[in-house]
């Protein structure tokens, strides 16, 4: 068996096209521009890329980017302003603040403030609650693109079994409710689990978050399992250059799922996709105007 690959820039490409086609309805219809902030503290290299890339196809896809770029030194009272800012600003709808934060700002604290109706990271405590009670928030973009992905190839979910390896607030704990909320039976695994592979290999979904290269085996995947590998790992790839590996050995399980995402190249250019769509659903929220269909 040879596993169906889920190609990340397909399925982004598409949720992006559609993002664009209802930002330009929404300001042809209610002159309403959809605005998307980041707040990034510090001079990351990384994150410093991301936050461009974010600009870059918020502007592509017709939104309106704004950032507040904050110095490594900067104090938590700095940043928390910076927050209100954004919380304030008519003209932004949705916002995130790009973490990690530097060691003397709080990363809850940061959260704790944030409005969450332009909440577009689904971190605060009222989304992670309405995405429990089954009910309209917005929802963290990883999770919410790995579901898309494996939506694309089983259409229905119902009753099927599904395993979560992590249980972060970014990742984990959202993929699992938004399994459940799919009414599949949903299991999730972390560092204290026992026998894992076992637990692993009774799995329909299985979705890899823990942040360890290659940590799934080929023999822990269910026969025709689809497999979420959420994973970016960089490592040593020998004459001083490295590459980006998932969680999941992917040959390995390739060979025996049915579906598979490819690191790189899957879940994480859905992220940014699911960013803008956040940001045009906030955006209709906050002016009582009914989401696009297709979104």
């Amino acid at each position: 068996m040879t596993a169906t690959r889920i190609e990340g820039k397909e399925v982004a490409g598409d949720l992006k096209a559609r993002v664009g086609q209802a930002a330009a309805a929404l300001k042809a219809a209610h002159g309403l521009t959809v605005g998307l902030g980041v707040i990034l503290v510090g001079d990351d290299p990384a994150s410093q890329v991301y936050v461009r890339n974010k600009g870059i196809a918020a502007r592509e896809a017709g939104l309106h980017a704004a950032e507040i770029r904050l110095p490594e030194t900067a104090s938590e009272a700095e940043v928390l302003a910076a927050v209100r800012r954004m919380n304030d600003d008519p003209a932004i709808h949705g916002f995130l603040v790009q973490f990690p934060t530097p060691p003397q700002v709080r990363q809850s604290a940061v959260i704790d403030a944030i409005d969450p109706a332009k909440d577009v990271d689904g971190l605060t405590a009222t989304n992670a609650g309405l995405l429990v009670s089954a009910r309209e928030g917005l929802v963290s973009c990883t999770p919410a693109g790995a579901l898309m992905m494996i939506k694309r190839v089983r259409a229905d979910l119902a009753g099927l079994d599904a395993v979560v390896i992590g249980r972060s607030i970014l990742v984990g704990r959202p993929m699992a409710q938004l399994l459940l909320n799919e009414s599949c039976t949903v299991t999730t695994a972390h560092s204290k689990t026992r026998d894992l592979p076992a637990l692993c290999r009774r799995a329909d979904i299985l979705v890899a978050a823990i942040g360890k290269p290659a940590f799934v085996r080929g023999d822990w995947i269910k026969p025709g399992a689809t497999v979420i590998d959420v994973g970016i790992n960089r490592i040593d790839a020998g004459e001083g250059k490295t590459r980006l590996v998932g969680d999941v050995a992917y040959d390995e399980a390739a060979a025996v799922a049915g579906a598979i995402t490819p690191v790189p190249g899957g879940v994480g250019l859905m992220t940014v996709a699911c960013l803008l769509r956040n940001a045009v659903i906030a955006a209709c929220r906050q002016n009582a105007l009914p989401v696009p269909e297709g979104l």
